[in-house]
């Protein structure tokens, strides 16, 4: 049953077993189907002798070959799968390969793969294994004991295929005790730059590798960013203001023109007082960002023509982050930045909209002398992208009522019309529970939605099929619509 392998050694030959573990019979077929994890209990019968991060073969009950993986006995992830067929060792030719095969599905598939996810773990056939490329800089994360194992050959391949001018390691992440591995950051090749600039959908954002969150940036809401163009304009009617033609030097009204005229007359937006309107971006919505991190839906929804942007974030420094990238593509006139927490600030505007409904009631009794304050604002397009709230299977209940929480508040803020542009990167929130408390919190807000745009992460954040650990990332756009107004 033990597969072997053939070692020349000197002028004579020596036989090498690989060890194998046998999976349980009753195990569910999740292997056969593509999953690329075998869980500790799945395992069965282990043939052999297999330290710590090195490969196994893997096979069913019967001892039919199935995969080959690298094996951590503390770890209740016991084997990730790394081929179907049955390899030697995962040297630097077996990651110039496999990197290799990464870098061409980018150049087919990625808006410029300068800027990218490169290499995506159990979706590229490396578990545990993460890349992003920041132009000439790459920063990896390495989640499990196989994969830390084999830096070097790691480190060696990606300078081969992609040359960059340094790597920067980024593995101070919690998930690596699961392993038994300390958090590590920290140079690993040539030069690297703390801050370093990306472009994404023709803007220019700053990206702080050494203390950013994960690796620096998100590349996996690229499209979803510029999902929102369309939300971006339609707005000026609300305001009052219209196109109209100006009208003739000889004062005659333009709707006196003839036809020929009329069309070539210059449009311009007039208020309802019949004033010209200078702003440019008098078209555009007002838009709230919860979670902004470095400001990235701020500054496509700037790009996209909205007319005033509220950038919210609890950390001082992904907010002066955001500062910079809103300046440097020129979008300072459009732009507000608030430090707060999003559940509160959310919450404080929701109560100070009541309170303005209750001054304003033909029966108040408030006070009216006392100011109002600032709360009690409202967005055309409100739009979360909040951290991970379940990080494990045990946290999904309490991930769900936070998600219901924080989509309620926002409901109430979005103006009659307008937008909900809402995301969950949590894998262990599925999509169905995560519509659920989004569809709970309209019911309690005595909002209709209408589905717009439903996206998962970008392609370059490819997903394996029948994996659903894989669909971590939800992000939805909807329109919003009060019952009490259809």
């Amino acid at each position: 049953m033990l597969r072997l392998f053939q070692h020349l050694e000197g002028n004579g030959q020596r036989m090498e077993t690989r060890t194998v573990i046998a999976l349980r019979q009753e195990r569910r077929k999740r292997l056969e189907q593509g999953h690329p994890w075998v869980f500790a209990n799945e395992a069965g019968r282990i043939e052999g002798t297999a330290l710590p991060g090195s490969l196994v073969d893997v096979t069913d009950h019967r001892g039919r070959y199935l995969a080959t993986g690298y094996w951590n006995p503390s770890s209740q992830i016991a084997v990730r799968i790394i081929a179907y067929q049955p390899i030697e060792e995962m040297d630097k030719a077996f990651f110039v390969e496999r990197f290799q095969r990464c870098l061409e599905h980018r150049q087919r598939f990625a808006e410029n793969p300068l800027y990218c996810r490169l290499v995506h773990g159990e979706a590229d056939f490396l578990p545990g294994l993460t890349v992003d490329r920041f132009g000439s800089v790459l920063v990896i994360q390495l989640l499990t004991l196989g994969m830390d194992m084999r830096k070097e050959a790691i480190v060696e391949a990606l300078i081969e295929v992609f040359t960059p001018q340094g790597i920067y390691e980024r593995s101070d992440v919690g998930v690596r005790a699961l392993e038994g591995l300390e958090e590590r950051q920290g140079v690993l090749y040539g030069e690297c730059p703390r801050h370093l600039e990306i472009i994404e959908n023709g803007l220019k954002l700053e990206v702080d590798i050494v203390e950013g969150q994960k690796t620096g940036y998100f590349f996996d809401q690229r499209e979803n960013r510029a999902s929102i163009e369309p939300l971006m304009q339609g707005w000026g009617s609300r305001s009052g203001i219209q196109l109209a033609a100006l009208p003739d030097p000889d004062g005659e009204n333009s709707t006196a023109l003839k036809t020929a005229d009329r069309e070539a007359a210059q449009l311009l937006p007039v208020n309802a007082n019949g004033k010209v309107v200078t702003f440019p971006y008098w078209d555009g919505a007002t838009v709230l960002e919860c979670f902004a991190h470095t400001g990235s839906f701020t500054l496509h929804a700037c790009k996209y023509g909205a007319k005033k942007v509220t950038c919210l974030d609890v950390s001082e420094h992904a907010i002066e982050t955001a500062r910079r990238n809103v300046a440097h593509n020129g979008f300072e006139d459009r732009v507000e930045f608030v430090v707060d927490d999003a559940f509160e600030y959310l919450r404080s505007q929701v109560k100070g909209q009541e309170e303005r409904k209750q001054r304003s009631a033909p029966d108040s009794k408030t006070d009216t002398s006392k100011p109002i304050g600032g709360a009690g604002r409202t967005w055309d397009v409100v739009i979360l992208d909040p951290p991970a709230f379940a990080k494990t299977k045990g946290a999904v209940t309490g991930a769900s009522r936070g998600y219901k929480d924080i989509n309620l508040q926002a409901l109430k803020l979005v103006n009659e019309g307008g937008y909900l542009v809402t995301a969950s990167c949590s894998y262990h929130m599925k999509p169905e529970l995560f519509l659920a408390a989004v569809q709970s919190a309209a019911e309690d807000a005595g909002k209709v939605l209408r589905t717009i745009e439903w996206r998962a992460a970008g392609k370059d954040h490819p997903q394996l099929l029948g994996i659903p650990e894989g669909n971590y990332l939800k992000f939805a756009i909807f329109e919003v619509r009060s019952k009490s107004r259809i």
